[in-house]
């Protein structure tokens, strides 16, 4: 017997470790670092990371590619049943997208306090409101997640100065 411990392969920090692969292929094509990725009874049914800079496209967020994925995937529109694993809280748009595709839970971990729609700045995804309501788990892979994202602007901004000196 081992004593490495048993990976599950259904867990929230097995999805969020997917999403942070995603995020990485954003920081190597020069876009902001967030991944997400879809799940639907246990499968990863949808991956994209943000392509608004490669596409010109300000809608091509992680989570928007990856709902246009999934409906593709399922062949529907509604994602009952399924759960977006993000690496950064979703913003207005895509929390009120995920509420409309009428996901039933989000998994976030980096909180945008500023930006964000699933507690943060505001929370649309269980807003009363409006007809449908998401479960929210916020936190997960936090510290990595955000330090992706930390490093990502710190790395931009000393790009920046070289530049001018």
């Amino acid at each position: 017997m081992t004593d490495e411990p048993m990976i599950d392969l259904s867990s929230d920090d097995y999805f969020m470790g997917e999403a942070l692969r995603q995020a990485m292929k954003a920081w190597e094509a020069g876009e902001v670092p967030v991944g997400a990725v879809i799940v639907h009874k246990g499968r990863i049914i949808a991956r994209a990371f943000n392509q608004v800079e490669l596409l010109k496209d300000a809608t091509a967020h992680a989570e928007m590619l990856a709902l246009t994925a999934a409906e593709e995937a399922i062949g529907n529109w509604r994602l009952t049943g399924c759960t977006l694993y993000a690496t950064k809280e979703p913003c207005p748009m895509c929390a009120g997208a995920v509420v409309h595709c009428r996901l039933d839970r989000v998994v976030f971990g980096a909180p945008d306090p500023k930006g964000g729609a699933a507690g943060g700045a505001m929370n649309l995804l269980q807003h009363e409101g409006l007809n449908h309501h998401c479960t929210i788990t916020a936190g997960v892979g936090e510290q990595q997640c955000a330090a992706v994202l930390r490093e990502f602007f710190a790395d931009k901004r000393a790009k920046k100065a070289a530049k001018r000196n």
